[in-house]
């Protein structure tokens, strides 16, 4: 059985950076968004984190010879169809209420098997204890715990809806796409504020569901990175940081080695020194009328994930 750590939240809520710390140790292997990896990577052939395309690096190329034989072997539009199939928010409520044998459940155990092979076959490539897919849609996440060969737990991250809300109005450039320059999705802040929700919920209710589910929230990571790892070594099945096994992580930064990840946000091609800064644009950049529509859509989750709608900070 395998370990696997997924990332889970609302796009722009800091799950690069989470993944990024958590790869510099050494027991974890972090592959990055990996349902991104049949379109961007097998189809287009876009750059891993270290830099080279997906079908130059060697690790990606040895966990799809232990996982299938060689990539040569996957039909990659047959199983990014069968994802569009069962992997999107709006079957969020039948994967999380229907019968077992419902065609729907049926598809997912098939879809899941092939997260299953790569991340059996990635453990063995890197000798990892655990493997770190940071794919962050509720959807996969519900996908995942139908595989009986995975021990799946789930981080649960989450930040300011404000903060979220206002990162998803800026123009943010995918450098892997290289000559195509392409930019990111963009969401108006009612429409975060929607989506936010919705997210949200669907990890508060996997994790009363019985899956094992751990929240971090972005700004503890950056106002206190040491403990906030700390806090999350026995989700990883790892022994408490003793001695210098936390040596590469400061107060204010953490020092990248190359990661290999299949995509995510640029911030996974950085090696070297990273500063950990709160991203607090928002408070001066969001409008006043956007932040009030924000606070007033998400303010449940808000105070339940300790920020305050009033003062725009959180709580303790």
């Amino acid at each position: 059985m395998t370990a696997v750590l997924y990332l889970g939240g609302f796009g722009r809520s800091g799950t690069t950076l989470v993944e990024r710390v958590l790869d510099q140790l050494p027991e974890v292997c972090a592959l990055g968004e990996v349902v991104h990896l049949w379109h961007r990577g097998l189809l287009r052939d876009e750059r891993c984190g270290c830099g080279r395309s997906f079908s130059l690096c060697p690790v990606w190329q040895q966990i799809g010879e232990v996982a299938f034989g060689g990539w040569h072997t996957v039909d990659a539009r047959a199983v990014h169809a069968l994802g569009l199939s069962v992997d999107r928010s709006r079957f969020l409520p039948a994967l999380a209420a229907s019968p077992a044998r419902s065609r729907l459940r049926q598809r997912a155990r098939e879809y899941a098997d092939w997260y299953a092979r790569i991340y059996a076959a990635a453990a063995e490539v890197t000798g990892s204890a655990t493997i770190v897919d940071s794919s962050k849609n509720a959807s996969l996440a519900y996908v995942l715990r139908e595989h009986e060969d995975l021990d799946l737990r789930v981080l649960h991250v989450v930040r300011d809806a404000r903060g979220v809300a206002y990162s998803w109005t800026k123009d943010v450039v995918r450098p892997e796409a290289g000559v195509l320059h392409q930019v990111m999705d963009k969401y108006t802040p009612g429409r975060s504020a929607v989506l936010w929700t919705a997210h949200n919920l669907f990890f508060e209710l996997l994790r009363r569901q019985g899956t094992a589910v751990q929240t971090l929230c972005y700004e503890q990571m950056l106002a206190d990175p040491r403990g906030a790892l700390a806090e999350l070594l026995p989700l990883l099945g790892l022994p408490p940081a003793t001695g210098g096994r936390l040596d590469f992580l400061g107060s204010d930064e953490v020092d990248l080695r190359p990661s290999h990840t299949v995509a995510g946000n640029p911030m996974r091609f950085t090696v070297g020194r990273l500063a950990l800064r709160t991203d607090d644009g928002w408070r001066n950049q969001l409008g006043s009328a956007d932040r009030r529509r924000v606070t007033a859509l998400t303010w449940p989750l808000l105070l339940r994930y300790g920020y305050r709608p009033t003062t725009n900070r959180r709580a303790g």
